[in-house]
């Protein structure tokens, strides 16, 4: 392969695999690329882990808030919503914001969500392992996320399909099985936007630990979360906690399938679970970049760039770096050290990290103690985008231990 084949906007190719060997390429030959887009500006694809801390950690040249956080170019008034997002946001708007809504991600608040993620856990397992052949997406790694990021905020069982379909139409934007046009990922947004204004509007009575009576009761230096700021952050909430947790899930047992050794080491020693967890992370990687905007001419690392030139920082790569990772192509539950960057780096680091990585280990524990067996049973197919890595279906055949 040489640099003129690599091509990281190709949706099918990610829908076919994830492009590993063209990430290596790039970190090897020329790790800050530009790299041409097939109907719009170009962009500088960044591939190296210390390149990527280095642009992320400085929002004053590299802005989240000028250009949003995909390469695909908006006008003012599709920018607009867009930069409502916490994770679109500069300081000190980012800076306050985020102050705000970690008032709901404390360990305090984490740790009271731990029984009943067991219990969520174990129900799931009661219900499929009489089964002994399912789609694991659909049916485990979809539905674990689904429930705590709907009881965190305080949604009825009832609608937790709705927040489900929402989140499907609105990062699989690129994927036909999920919608059939970008306006249909504007009216799902709507539509969600919409439930969390009705969520704030029934707000009276709910309890002291749901998410909603903590942000809208917190303040920071006199100030408190508007209504709208609620509303942008329950839908970044609903996808981003949804979808990429889901994703690391589905991804760390498609690993350990591929890596049968491992999934036996963590059965013989379930204390394992954690340095577990972090490797399925680091080698999942749900998501793909992230993109930045320069917010004036300047020059990086000998690398000439104008104001407003896009971006990517390619976590995925950095994942698999080579000056960062013993043998980054080998997947290793006990790595350690494992100085990934699955939840970003910087002040985007994710607000949900710490959740994220107890369903991912709860769940995995419990799989192991009580599944044995486990083989795929048919085609894993993955999800047509360049943004998120995720996988749509992944059948599977098991027995109860």
């Amino acid at each position: 392969m040489k640099l003129a084949d690599v091509d990281l906007y190709n949706l099918d190719g990610w829908a076919e695999r994830v492009l590993h060997d063209e990430l290596a390429l790039l970190r090897r030959e020329q790790p800050v690329f530009h790299h041409e887009m097939p109907n719009g500006r170009p962009f500088w694809a960044i591939t190296k882990a210390d390149h990527i801390a280095e642009i992320s950690k400085n929002p004053k040249d590299f802005s989240s808030w000028r250009g949003g956080s995909t390469l695909d170019d908006y006008g003012d008034e599709d920018l607009f919503p867009i930069r409502q997002l916490m994770l679109n946001m500069d300081p000190p708007q980012h800076s306050k914001f985020r102050k705000l809504v970690s008032r709901g991600f404390t360990p305090r608040m984490v740790r009271l969500m731990e029984t009943r993620i067991r219990d969520d856990i174990d129900e799931i397992m009661d219900r499929i392992l009489p089964l002994g052949e399912i789609d694991f997406v659909r049916t485990v790694a979809a539905e674990l996320p689904l429930r705590v990021i709907c009881r965190l905020v305080g949604i009825p069982e009832s609608d937790f399909q709705l927040i489900f379909d929402w989140s499907n139409r609105l990062i699989g934007f690129d994927d036909p099985e999920f919608q059939t046009s970008v306006e249909d990922s504007r009216i799902a947004a709507m539509e969600l936007w919409q439930y969390a204004q009705e969520l704030v509007e029934g707000r009276g009575g709910r309890r002291a630990d749901d998410l909603i009576h903590v942000l809208l009761n917190a303040e920071v230096d006199g100030e408190a979360i508007t209504e709208a700021e609620f509303n942008a952050f329950f839908l970044l909430l609903s996808v981003a906690g949804n979808e990429t947790t889901r994703n690391s899930i589905s991804s760390g047992l498609l690993a350990m399938l591929e890596h049968p050794d491992q999934w036996q080491r963590l059965a013989d020693d379930p204390t394992l679970s954690h340095s577990a967890t972090e490797e399925i992370l680091r080698w999942s990687t749900p998501v793909i970049y992230m993109r930045r905007t320069c917010t004036r001419d300047l020059n990086f690392h000998g690398i000439d760039m104008k104001e407003d030139d896009k971006l990517a920082l390619f976590y995925m790569s950095a994942n698999r770096d080579e000056e960062r990772f013993e043998d980054p192509f080998r997947f290793d539950i006990t790595r350690s050290p494992n100085e990934h960057v699955a939840f970003g780096v910087g002040e985007h680091f994710c607000l949900g990290s710490s959740l994220a990585r107890l369903e991912i280990r709860l769940l995995f524990e419990a799989m192991a103690e009580r599944m044995t067996d486990i083989e795929c049973t048919g085609e894993v197919r993955r999800l047509r985008s360049n943004f998120i890595a995720g996988i749509k279906t992944l059948p599977i055949r098991f027995k109860a231990r």
